[in-house]
């Protein structure tokens, strides 16, 4: 008898590694039975959603506590389900305090489902306290760093390393096609902003990546252009200038490997970009009570960018918060559209930080398949907490 797995992502980043792991999973056994909760993506591969998650975006303390009653739905709603589904795993995506109180719940009703969790939250940065919450949780991690795991050994949890998913799901844009289709020539610089893929995202961070892109066009002939999610297309609408080109997602690698140089907010975008050989200039910024309780109390690790943590330097130039300045990041960006050779020099830094993060090796996805497999084929062992 073939397996029964649900799978349960909140966001886009989510929705993303669930469509990735259930191909993976069906390629290791075709007759296996999915279901989940998740969005565009994991319906593509044949998995409705079984739950309202729209509006789960939530980024900061501030937004959490307005969205507290609409979470609270959505994880019941998804606890539901799970418990209708009655399957042998469930796999929690990302999304660390959704699919937490999901795991939470799903425990206390049916503790005799396994729990894996699909990449874990930023021990090494924030809250090195969750180790031991998630421990007391789930029956496994799947975890993108070698350096993750030493916060979970005291807890006995178990961990599979996968390395960064964008590494896996890598496919080669074509630079010269998307500037053809667009009518820009071949030395013609593109500006890529990218401003997130949540809303509160947008609404922060987004205008200091406009007024950086503006800043950079009034002593330059250059292009601007964004790649808008479709979570977050019709706020991009309005907030873009009217001379900026919007592109859609399914142009995104293209519109990487073509831009000169990418204003992004931090996340996974991030490294997919340095994938397709383009530098890139980082920005952030959390709500103020967000940040002064992150500051004050969580945040620990020197960068917020994948690559700078990998490299232990900062490799792409990231702005947070104070020093999140249009002038900032328009200052670290000039370099990279105006010579050549400080363009060449961070993407040779960028591809020797991806090396460090597993550029090259099993795809995130294959490596986290056969893990909830493993963990579907072995008996749940009690550990000590």
């Amino acid at each position: 008898m073939s397996a029964r797995i649900f799978l349960v992502a909140a966001e886009a980043s989510g929705d993303a590694l669930g469509a990735d792991l259930a191909q993976a999973l069906r390629a290791r056994d075709p007759a296996i039975e999915l279901a989940g909760v998740g969005g565009r993506l994991m319906a593509e591969e044949g998995i409705a959603t079984q739950a309202d998650i729209s509006g789960l975006a939530i980024l900061g303390f501030v937004d959490g506590l307005l969205a507290y009653s609409r979470v609270k739905r959505a994880v019941a709603a998804t606890v539901e389900a799970v418990l209708r589904f009655k399957p042998d795993v469930v796999v929690l995506i990302d999304s660390w305090g959704f699919t937490l109180r999901v795991a939470q719940g799903v425990r206390a009703a049916a503790p005799h489902i396994k729990l894996v969790k699909y990449i874990g939250p930023q021990v090494w940065a924030t809250r090195p306290g969750r180790a031991k919450t998630l421990a007391a949780t789930v029956d496994h991690l799947i975890c993108i760093h070698d350096f993750e795991t030493p916060f979970y050994e005291p807890f006995g949890l178990a961990c599979t390393v996968c390395g960064h998913p964008a590494l896996g799901r890598f496919s080669a844009g074509d630079g010269a096609a998307l500037r053809a289709r667009q009518g820009f020539t071949a030395k013609e610089k593109i500006i890529l902003v990218l401003p997130g893929s949540r809303a509160a995202e947008i609404r922060r961070v987004g205008p200091i990546l406009w007024q950086a892109a503006e800043l950079l066009d009034r002593d330059r002939d250059v292009r601007i252009v964004v790649v808008a999610a479709s979570s977050v297309r019709e706020q991009v609408l309005e907030q873009a200038p009217a001379a900026v080109r919007i592109l859609d997602e399914s142009e995104k690698e293209d519109a990487f490997a073509a831009a000169t140089v990418a204003l992004a907010a931090s996340g996974t975008v991030t490294t997919e970009v340095a994938l397709q050989g383009t530098p890139l200039v980082i920005g952030y910024k959390l709500g103020w009570i967000t940040w002064a309780i992150a500051r004050a109390l969580l945040f620990k690790g020197k960068y917020v960018t994948l690559m700078n943590v990998a490299a232990d330097e900062e490799v792409a130039p990231e702005f947070i918060q104070t020093r999140f300045t249009p002038e900032n990041v328009a200052a670290a960006a000039a370099p990279l559209l105006d010579d050549e050779s400080a363009r060449e020099e961070q993407v040779r830094r960028q591809d020797e930080a991806l090396a460090k993060m597993g550029r090259g090796g099993t795809p995130a996805a294959e490596i986290a398949a056969d893990a909830v497999l493993a963990v579907y084929a072995q008996p749940r062992l009690p550990r000590a907490t």
